[in-house]
């Protein structure tokens, strides 16, 4: 039997061994209490130096009444020392959740909760931990994106549970919103490997939500992985709906759907219920973005560039070139010398003032800000745009050839300029890599690319402030590490984004071998190493990609250097996987703070 088998069964058998003790207790005395059942686990979350976020789902099967509970937490797994404990219940109103904030924890501790019910039917029991206060010397993340429960098994999860990170970060998508049509992204297979989303629809109402957290947290996995260790989320689109923004969504239509800013609502009164989030604000649930320090090593500032203030992306509007023509017009001066994009938002003023502080506030060895979206400039030279737009509308073999020499050619100009010089290049070689006559374009414009001027204010920012920045990033299905620049093309830091859990990449759509291409390391047999992490690809930036796997970021994080692995499964669809490590980048702190540090990759 696999590991994953042997981890199923042993949360069943001990379900059903603690409901079994409860029933027998709730027989022994003369009021009878019914036992619940915690059928979705245990989980904590948004650590601090003193208190931690508890969760879980209680619930009495077959009644809607009240679950009091006893939560505890101890310094040591067998609860002979409780160190803090207290009251809660779960109520209908909550679909039977409970999140207590435990306190009068130490800085810098690993410790174990649970909770108990009136019958003393007790709860899986969970390892949690606190934020140093001193300083640490080291600190292991996991970081992960994107969990579509209808494309296949969250082996991922279950490989995570295996590592020594302390802390989980969730950068997005946690659910998605899509219904169980198999014409539906993500649902081809899902009959065949038993997770056919529930309920069939799109989920549109509270109690939509509501059964599709409870599918994704019945997955043994995923709460395995939540026992394991403290959860840091944010929110990304689909937990809402495909390409969301302030004033709707892609997959959002009011006249079948309702009211947006009802739906909006009524999901991130869900997202409250089911994570371990603290909630900054409780008459504010769309809030999100908040800060955690751990010691001096490293401030975490999550972000929130999906929901709280991001303007309608500019290929939302159904135009034929994709809102390209939009992107251009937004990047063009007016008559006052001022770029008309200079106020969209991904995020509000206030969320962007609130982070700008907390930068300036901090003294940490490394800023790292989490997000949604690729922040880095991942701009296509138009040659290549063009030749796979015209494979894409007519894929005949002639125009699929087109894309593949257009790719060759750009690259081929790259290595020559390279090798030689510029003074080696042909006068079709010079013409592809001069920006006025083969301009590069975003080829995602519900990332950064979208929003350039408050990308470039946010980067110019961090380099006044003189910071080292570190950006992790999800969303896109892919792994990617990148350089990030202003528009004038000043290094200001580096973002790792993390692949997906199993939502689908490049591959899906034929583009699972552009890898070597985008990052350049295609010209490795005429380069040498020496081409990797130059800018000698499709992607100026983009120093490496993975395009076609599935699996997480596992962040390694010292006073001198913050080292990131690319971990993957080989596949979702079959619960027996295998791991391999794409690539290791490490990124040493500078010499002086706000210089880009040297690079290595293994």
């Amino acid at each position: 039997m696999s590991e994953a088998s042997n981890r199923r069964e042993f949360l069943l058998k001990t379900a059903a061994t603690f409901a079994a003790v409860g029933a027998v207790a709730a027989c022994g005395g003369g009021d009878s209490v019914s036992p619940a059942q915690f059928a979705y686990g245990v989980a904590s979350g948004d650590p601090l130096a003193d208190r931690v976020i508890l969760w879980t789902h209680a619930k009495i099967p077959g009644s809607n009444a009240a679950v009091p509970l006893t939560w505890e937490v101890a310094s040591d797994s067998s609860f002979k020392t409780i160190v803090s404990t207290g009251k809660v219940e779960t109520l209908e109103a909550n679909a039977f959740t409970a999140k207590v904030d435990a306190t009068g924890l130490a800085a810098g501790n690993t410790y174990f909760y649970r909770f108990r019910d009136a019958a003393d039917s007790v709860s899986p029991v969970g390892t949690t931990r606190t934020l140093p206060t001193t300083s640490i010397t080291s600190l292991k993340l996991a970081v992960f994106s994107c969990s579509l429960y209808s494309e296949g098994f969250f082996n991922v999860y279950a490989q995570a549970v295996k590592s020594d990170a302390l802390f989980a970060l969730h950068l997005g998508d946690y659910i998605y919103e899509y219904g169980s049509d198999p014409a539906k992204y993500g649902s081809k297979d899902a009959a065949a490997l038993g997770r056919v989303a529930v309920p069939a629809n799109d989920i549109v109402s509270l109690a939509d939500y509501r059964a599709r957290y409870a599918q994704y947290r019945s997955d043994p996995d995923l709460q395995a992985l939540h026992a394991k260790m403290p959860w840091i989320t944010i929110w990304d689109d689909h937990e809402f709906a495909n390409n969301a923004y302030v004033g709707g969504a892609e997959n959002h239509t009011p006249a079948t759907q309702g009211d947006w800013t009802t739906r909006k609502t009524l999901a991130a009164r869900a997202y409250h219920e089911w994570l371990p989030i603290r909630t900054p604000d409780a008459s504010n649930l769309l809030k999100i973005y908040r800060r955690f320090d751990f010691g001096k090593l490293l401030s975490l500032h999550m972000l929130d560039t999906r929901i709280e203030g991001r303007d309608r992306q500019y290929d939302n509007f159904g135009d034929a070139d994709g809102g390209i023509a939009r992107y251009v017009a937004g990047l063009t001066p007016n008559a006052t010398g001022v770029p008309p994009d200079a106020g969209r938002r991904m995020m509000s003023t206030a969320q962007q003032t609130w982070l700008t502080n907390g930068l300036g506030a901090s003294d940490a060895t490394w800023q790292v800000l989490d997000n949604q979206d690729i922040m880095a400039r991942m701009w296509l030279p138009a040659s290549v745009l063009q030749a796979q737009a015209s494979a894409t509308a007519a894929p005949t073999e002639a125009n699929v050839n087109a894309v593949g020499s257009a790719i060759s050619a750009y690259l081929g100009a790259k290595a020559t300029r390279a090798a030689a010089g510029s003074a080696a290049l042909t006068p079709t070689q010079a013409a592809l890599l001069n920006p006025k006559t083969n301009p590069t374009l975003p080829y995602n414009l519900d990332a950064w690319d979208g929003y350039p001027m408050q990308r470039d204010a946010l980067l110019t920012t961090v380099k006044t402030l003189k910071k080292n920045l570190v950006v992790l990033s999800g969303d896109s299905h892919n792994g990617w590490f990148s350089n990030l620049t202003t528009l004038a093309g000043v290094k200001v830091g580096v973002e790792f984004a993390v692949s997906s859990v199993t939502s689908t990449g490049f591959e899906s759509v034929g583009l699972g071998a552009l890898a070597p291409s985008l990052d350049g390391s295609a010209l490795v047999p005429q380069l040498g190493t020496s081409a990797i992490g130059a800018g000698l690809g499709l992607v100026d930036d983009l120093n490496y990609a993975d395009t076609h796997r599935r699996g997480y970021l596992l962040m390694s994080i010292t006073s001198t250097s913050v080292k990131g692995e690319y971990v993957f499964v080989d596949t979702v669809k079959s619960k027996t996987y295998a791991t391999s490590v794409g690539k290791t980048i490490t990124v040493a702190a500078p010499a002086v703070p706000g210089d880009m540090g040297a690079i290595t990759y293994a």
